[in-house]
């Protein structure tokens, strides 16, 4: 079984969503990818959690080591958490049946007047594949919006991103909404994009700064 898990993780790290992907040498595809793989693994019963304890969690913690090293750039780490996703879509189901731990839930959305969702999306993944609930509005949502949701579901964590200069102060506006609304001392708010800085994160009173998704999953489990 080890083996077999093992492959699953390789795949992840190669970013080999199904059989059509090729892989870093191109002769692999044809070959199972990571949609296969983990559907034969629910096949053959082998447990939910073991897959992503074993396989997708320290898949992507490779994953973040190479790019962190430059060895991936963006495009390799978004095809890795794209074979998250299609893993954790079909494992979902299964994991609620074995009481994982849940962490918590977590809004996460790109802020009014931005459209971009990369990094947002990456972190959303990652953050499912970690144990938690995430509430993911989509881009160019209004600060009402996002504070509306927090009362509503009463999660306990925030993820903003923004990738313009120009949208980057509606962070600061979520986060003042938060307190006029007497909400932001039960709140942990997590910002991150090209555009944002720590020198920011503490001018506007956020609790996190993130680099990136693996720092944000990093800080989080701090």
């Amino acid at each position: 079984m080890d083996e077999f898990l093992e492959k699953i993780k390789e795949n992840i790290i190669e970013g080999r969503v199904d059989s059509q992907d090729e892989g870093f040498d191109g002769t692999k595809a044809g070959q199972p990818g990571v949609t296969e793989l983990v559907q034969e693994a629910v096949n053959k019963k082998i447990s939910p959690v073991d897959i992503l304890t074993k396989c997708l969690n320290p898949g992507m913690e490779e994953v973040g080591s190479l790019y962190e090293k430059g060895e991936y750039l963006t495009p390799d780490m978004l095809a890795s958490a794209e074979c998250v996703k299609a893993a954790m879509k079909l494992l979902d189901p299964l994991l609620v049946n074995e009481n994982i731990q849940n962490k918590g839930k977590i809004i996460m959305a790109t802020v009014q007047g931005d459209l971009h969702d990369i990094g947002k999306n990456i972190v959303s993944t990652l953050l499912r594949g970690s144990g938690y609930e995430v509430l993911d509005l989509g881009t160019d949502v209004s600060v009402g919006k996002i504070v509306e949701t927090v009362k509503e579901t009463k999660a306990r964590l925030v993820g903003l991103s923004a990738l313009l200069t120009s949208t980057m102060g509606r962070m600061e506006d979520v986060v003042e909404k938060l307190k006029k609304e007497g909400l932001r001392k039960n709140v942990k708010v997590l910002i991150g994009g090209a555009p944002i800085s720590m020198e920011f994160a503490d001018k506007i009173g956020a609790d996190f700064y993130c680099t990136d998704a693996f720092d944000a999953i990093n800080k989080l489990e701090a």
